[in-house]
This record gives C-alpha cells, structure tokens and sequence, in this order.
C-alpha cells in the first residue's frame, strides 16, 4: 500500500510555512545529533524538534534508524512538553502516507484484502501498512446473529491469518481511528460481479442455478456469480403461497431470463416459463357454460379458489355463503374465461349436475 511522492511532499510543504507548530503538522528537516535520548531535528523554525528515543522503536524491526545528516519526515505529536521540547515523531510521519492511502481507499470506495492478525471482544485487527485497522464485528457478513461470546471469539480466530475482502469507512489520524467493513466489501464486490453478469445476459436466455434463498415473495438463485430473483408467481402456473414448499436451498434450477434492469442491477427470472403454458393447452374444454370438477385449494373473502382437473385454478362464487374447506371436491359452471389475462372465473352448482345442465 505504497503514497506518491507527490502526495507527501504536498503534506509536508503545507506545513512549511507554519511558524506555530501544531499537533498532527509534518514537516521535513535535517537529523543534527543522535544520543541514547533520541535525535535533534533541524526544522527551521525557531526550535529544533525531538525525537525520543522510544519513538523511534516504533519503527520496523530491521528499518534503519535516521543518523546525523539524514533528511528525514516528522509530525508534531507536542508542540512544547514540560522541558519546553518540540516533540516530533519519525513514525508518525511515516504512518501519513499510510493514512493517505487510507483515506483514498474511502474516497473511492476501493475492494482491497487484507490479512487480520487477531482479535478482540468487538472484532477484527488488521494491519494497514503501518496502521492498525479494525473491523467491528457487526461489519462481518456471515458472524452468526446471536452467538455468545464464545462462539463468536471462535468465529473471529478462524478468520485471523486468512485473507479477507474490506473497504474502508472511516479515517481519522488524530484519534487514531481507522474502521474497516467486510460486509460492504462483500456487497460491493457482489454488485459488480452481478453487473458484470447482466451483461453477459440476454432476456430469454436459459441458465442453470442454484437456489441460494427464500422470501415469502420469492426465491433468489445464483445463475454463476450473481444471484436472479423468480417472483412467486413465476415459480408455477399454479397458485403458490409458500415458495419454500416448491423450491429448497441447495436445489439446482434451471431457469428463463424474463427481464434485465442494468441500472437498478437486477435479474428477473422464471421457472414457469419453460413448462407448457396450461391456459393455452386447455382447448375448448372450457368455455362459459361447461360444468366441470374441481378441488378447493384455498379459501379467500369474497368465496373459494378452486383448481380444475385440467391445471388451471379459478376463483368459485358461492352461491349460499357457505365456504367449502381446501380439499373439497365442487361442480362449477364456467362463467368467464380469459387465457391471456390467466383468469377464470368460475361459480358452484349446488344439487346434481346433470339437472343443471338440462335447466333451460
């Protein structure tokens, strides 16, 4: 995670001209001497700064420390301590170009990965350069919800020492502050992974999925790196009211691309589709007037919903208020029937049939 040049130059000229030195200023300036206390920094300024000794065991193991004559970056970490020192620190000024690259990655939104190296009770610690970032544990996509303490530490141990997917949402040098999300990295990753499969697509195209979730409204299923959605009424051309009684996760589909909608990135897909359309392959078996069988399969305010022996459903009105309970076999006359609209409507025959059919 390298800074331009350019970059921490800009930083450390903007404070050039500063004759009060303030905390979190950089400035560039020449190592004078170098004793067991720390460094002396000519800065040219009025006073030299200080580098303790301490400081400067922050830096990376093998890194060569600065010597005399050495320029060298520092930040302001005090402008005047109880001795009246400018306390400067070498590896503060060299996290800036760290934070530099932090604040990019927020600004742009960037997918990187990183590697964390552990954790606590609130989350995940993961090395940014020279910085410390960390990813609270509600910015984690697959942390179980609920989980005690303890299984949530062994969930955090088991991603420690493994590469994950992170985007940075917030930076702040002078608390020290730099918080990571896994969760909007997975999101983000899988929005262009979906985009980049939408355009691939072509409405009317067959492909094989994976159903990877259910909704009352539906199921979602991965067709390769992205994830369609099959409307409930796309499932069948029956009435369905639980998709979890047709589709399971974990099931392979194969599935019809009904719509495309590249500027809300979304895929809609059909099930129903690549099986004959039984409102079209009825014939002239209905028709207003026939008196046919069928089978109430649910109940609803204004009468029964009742499906024929043919496939096709249709809403029965009742003629006494009575409502027959699912599984009740009915005689019903056609009273209207509209294959383009799918819609059939239907009323009971109370008595025998064939005394309605003869009724003038």
């Amino acid at each position: 995670m390298g800074t331009t040049q350019d970059d921490l130059e800009a930083l450390l000229s903007s404070s050039d001209d500063i004759a009060s030195p303030r905390r979190g200023d950089l400035f560039r300036g020449q190592v004078l001497s170098s004793s067991a206390r720390g460094l002396i920094i000519d800065l040219g300024l009025k006073r030299d700064g200080f580098v303790p000794s301490e400081d400067l065991g922050q830096l990376p193991t093998g890194e060569p420390k600065p010597k005399v004559g050495d320029q060298v970056a520092v930040m302001v970490i005090n402008p005047l301590d109880d001795d009246g020192n400018l306390v400067v620190s070498v590896s503060q000024a060299r996290e800036s170009g760290d934070w530099l690259e932090a604040q990019r990655h927020l600004e742009q939104g960037t997918v990187f990965e990183g590697l964390p190296s552990g954790h606590n009770r609130g989350g995940l610690i993961v090395p940014f350069g020279r910085l410390r970032g960390f990813v609270p544990a509600s910015h984690l996509s697959d942390l179980p919800r609920g989980a005690d303490e303890a299984s949530r530490a062994v969930y955090l141990q088991r991603l420690v020492g493994r590469k994950v997917p992170l985007r940075v949402i917030e930076v702040d040098p002078q608390r020290q502050r730099l918080v990571l999300s896994e969760r909007k990295a997975v999101r983000q990753w899988r929005q262009e992974q979906k985009a980049r499969v939408i355009d691939d697509l072509r409405e009317g195209e067959v492909r094989q999925g994976i159903v990877t979730s259910l909704r009352e409204f539906g199921a979602f299923v991965d067709i390769g790196g992205a994830d369609g959605l099959i409307h409930i009424s796309e499932i069948s051309w029956k009435h369905i009211e639980d998709p979890g009684k047709v589709l399971h996760i974990g099931e392979e589909v194969e599935a019809l691309v009904l719509r495309l909608d590249r500027q809300a990135n979304r895929i809609g897909l059909s099930l129903k589709r690549l099986q004959p359309n039984p409102w079209l392959s009825v014939g002239e078996d209905i028709q207003p007037g026939a008196i046919l069988e069928g089978t109430v399969t649910r109940q609803s305010n204004d009468g029964v919903h009742a499906e024929l022996d043919c496939g096709l459903e249709g809403r029965v009105a009742l003629l006494n208020g009575e409502l027959p309970p699912p599984g009740s076999r009915l005689h019903v006359r056609v009273v209207e029937f509209d294959p383009g609209r799918e819609r059939l409507q239907l009323t009971m025959i109370e008595g025998e049939p064939e005394a309605e059919a003869a009724a003038p």
